[in-house]
């Protein structure tokens, strides 16, 4: 297991974080008898096995080292890729605003490097279940890998499937439906037929386009609340002595957030009461309409 999962001293096999007093950062997996190379130095394992974390360790050229192992947050940003990861501030927003609760019935599809696996599994708990569906088998063992170093090689109620999940889902009820995947509407016909009553519909996209036919289809669907769309901005600070100040660079724009709900069987949704905005549904857009939005004829 990686760090915040596990107390006492460090072992070998497990991952640590050392930050310099520049606060530069290495990851390393800790080996007995071996040796991490830096810029300062050789640093020795060995100096670290059998110890708590929170100590400083010295290189061989005298620098000095911080050693912790890693949050979840900061394991994620540097795990290995295949696909790209869904970044803490995302994930903290689905696990949020998607309601992941102890003991909850989750399906993601578009399991990605296993950023998200990790922290829906944090959140569901050991009487929770995950099936977790990626189309790449390359993709899927990355996954594999990089979950296993956050909750070990046997995690209960998770399960890994290559595929398709409109065609390889099993599970037949299920709270939570999260999609980080090209065309999330597609889903849709899914989420009718195995979301229970009440249960959530969250859909990860990157581009405007994407957000305007999820958003779009949920509406015509009908059987779900409106759609509520979001995207969220991270900025650190600056802090030293009175020089207090927002940092020069920021996190911005990943990805759009966007949830619904699924209403009880046989019932509409009531229709957000709106004016379309001038132009909203021109002769450009392809999605479906609302109710008196359409397209007038030229005389």
């Amino acid at each position: 297991m990686s760090a915040g999962m596990r107390s006492g001293a460090l072992v070998e096999g497990e991952w640590v974080r050392l930050t310099d007093p520049k606060g530069r950062k290495h990851n390393l997996k800790l080996e007995a008898g071996a040796q991490f190379s830096t810029k300062k130095g050789q640093l020795n394992h060995d100096d670290m096995i059998g110890h708590p974390e929170g100590i400083v360790i010295e290189s061989s050229m005298g620098a000095a080292y911080q050693v912790f192992r890693p949050l979840l947050f900061e394991y994620v940003v540097s795990m290995p890729r295949g696909a790209a990861i869904i970044y803490p501030k995302d994930a903290a927003q689905i696990v949020t605003m998607a309601d992941i609760y102890p003991g909850a019935r989750v399906v993601e599809a578009g399991a990605g490097s296993g950023s998200l696996t990790s922290y829906l599994l944090r959140a569901i708990g050991p009487e929770g279940t995950l099936g977790s569906y990626e189309i790449r088998e390359e993709f899927a063992e990355n996954v594999r890998r990089n979950v296993e170093q956050v909750a070990g090689t046997d995690v209960p109620g998770w399960t890994l499937t290559v595929g398709d999940v409109k065609e390889a889902i099993t599970e037949t009820e299920i709270d939570r439906l999260i999609l980080d995947m090209v065309d999330p509407w597609s889903c849709i016909p899914l989420a009718v037929e195995r979301l229970v009553p009440g249960g959530i519909i969250c859909a990860y996209v990157a581009t405007t386009t994407q957000l305007s036919l999820f958003v779009e289809s949920i509406r015509e669907d009908g059987g779900f609340t409106e759609p509520h769309a979001w995207e969220t901005l991270e900025r650190n600070w600056h802090l030293e002595g009175l020089s207090v100040r927002p940092d020069h660079k920021m996190n911005g724009h990943t990805a759009f957030l966007v949830t619904a709900r699924r209403m009880a069987p046989g019932q509409q949704s009531l229709e957000k009461s709106r004016r379309p905005a001038p132009g909203a549904y021109g002769p450009d857009y392809k999605g479906p309409r609302p109710f008196g939005s359409e397209v007038q004829e030229e005389s």
